[in-house]
């Protein structure tokens, strides 16, 4: 269990670190520059690592989320199984 928790630990650092040249590349927009193709599609990129990491945040950003951890627990186990099994 513990070695299960450090893995999603490291995946959610490793995501979280990719993700750290979005902020500059928001501001372009708003400091009056535009994107390129290229920094688009890197905008996209970086969203989708984001929605990936949702289910995590979210849990840990709710108010009282600490009581639903079992809970939550349980439905990243549960989802793990294949359906029709």
């Amino acid at each position: 269990m513990v070695s299960s928790q450090r893995r999603q630990v490291r995946r959610v650092l490793a995501e979280l670190i990719a993700t750290r040249g979005i902020m500059p590349l928001l501001m372009k927009v708003r400091n009056g520059g535009h994107w390129t193709p290229d920094e688009k599609l890197e905008l996209i990129r970086h969203l989708r690592r984001m929605v990936r990491l949702s289910p995590y945040l979210i849990a840990l950003l709710l108010p009282g989320s600490i009581l639903f951890l079992p809970i939550y627990a349980w439905w990243l186990d549960r989802r793990r199984v294949r359906r029709g099994d």
